[in-house]
């Protein structure tokens, strides 16, 4: 059976390291999301500077950078590691960092 993530949204997210996150999805599940290897072409280049990395924000659906550049959420799902229920609370929909 495969699992219907066509509606999943992002709803928490934790900045782990690097270019690694941890991320809710609406399903309660969680990934974690090495974002390097997917920071292709002109609009996610700058986002390879760590300091331009770091100031993202949620959106309702998904994470947000201060450029405009985002992902769909059922991308972070399907390229995300699975994770156990993690103990901490993050940023939620429109807690920004900037």
């Amino acid at each position: 059976m495969t699992e219907d993530i066509d509606l999943i949204r992002v709803t928490g997210v934790e900045y782990v390291k690097d270019y690694t996150m941890r991320l809710e999805f609406s399903n309660g599940k969680l990934k974690l999301v090495n974002f390097l290897p997917l920071l292709k072409g002109k609009l996610f280049e700058p986002l390879k500077d760590l300091r331009n990395f770091v100031q993202f924000g949620l959106t309702h659906w998904t994470l947000e950078w201060y450029n405009g550049a985002d992902f769909a959420p059922d991308y972070l799902y399907r390229n995300g590691g699975r994770l156990e229920r993690a103990t901490t609370i993050w940023y939620k929909n429109n807690d920004y960092t900037k």
